[in-house]
């Protein structure tokens, strides 16, 4: 073939140039990040997680709970929210005022421009801004996923398929240790609807002692409870599982992933 030493140059280069692209570049990248300020702030992100999280993180992986859960949350966009924080002089006008606007869903522009309004009226306001997507509103994170979030990941547990929901901000969301390890050993002990599969290969079923159950047994309702006079107590890799699952919490505005934080709880 006249033309076969070109048609392997092309090709090398073809190939060559998407491994640089697709592989190489992101893997520099990646490579280089560093810990970043949280935004309006002083404070670094992310944290260097503790040792057994870091261990829990090949735990979760030798699991397989990619296979089933995602780590990466997904936004479509922002909007900001404009909330009344004082009537003023005036709270007749002002609450006609608020019952005749939208509060919420707002461009940047209708947000200034309804707080110019409520101040006109002599009432006072916040204007925040939010995140928008439908990750956002099943409750999985409140900002998107940004190269920030995987700093200390190794290797990233992406995932490609949420049979289960996505877990980056899991700890956030269930920060309370005892949940973790129940929701490990016994999925619809507190979530009636689960798919996930037990993993209470992880677990140690075992008589009580004759001084009383042991502190880190497992409080599990009846009918979900091993036979009486035993109890169920985490190995170090359940513990270590649900410590990296803890560390889980993209919660804080960063500079590519701004919000503005809720000071006070929502009923």
């Amino acid at each position: 073939m006249k033309n076969g030493a070109l048609v392997f140059l092309a090709a090398l280069i073809a190939l060559g140039g998407s491994w640089v692209g697709f592989v190489l570049a992101p893997t520099l990248q990646l490579g280089g990040e560093k810990q970043t300020v949280v935004l309006n702030g002083t404070d670094v992100y992310p944290i260097q997680r503790t040792g057994d999280a870091t261990v829990g993180l090949q735990v979760y992986r030798a699991n397989g709970c990619a296979n089933c859960h995602t780590e990466q949350v997904r936004q479509d966009g922002f909007a900001c929210e404009v909330t009344l924080t004082a009537a003023g002089k005036n709270p007749t006008v002002v609450s006609n005022l608020i019952a005749s606007l939208k509060l919420d869903g707002l461009t940047h522009e209708q947000a200034e421009a309804l707080s110019d309004k409520i101040t006109a009226a002599g009432g006072k306001s916040e204007t925040r801004l939010v995140a928008t997507g439908g990750d956002i509103d099943r409750g999985w994170g409140i900002r998107q996923s940004v190269a920030a979030d995987y700093l200390y990941d190794y290797p990233v547990q992406l995932g490609i398929l949420r049979a289960g929901p996505d877990l980056a901000n899991i700890g956030f969301r269930h920060p309370d240790m005892k949940w973790q390890l129940q929701h490990l050993y016994a999925p619809k002990s507190v979530s009636a609807h689960s798919s996930m599969p037990p993993f209470r290969y992880l677990f140690e079923v075992r008589k009580v002692a004759d001084s009383g159950p042991s502190a880190d047994a497992l409080d599990l309702p009846k009918e979900f409870a091993p036979a009486e006079g035993s109890e169920v107590v985490p190995t170090e890799a359940a513990r270590q599982l649900a410590a990296y699952l803890l560390s889980l919490r993209a919660n804080v505005p960063l500079y590519e992933a701004p919000f503005t934080p809720v000071t006070t709880a929502k009923p």
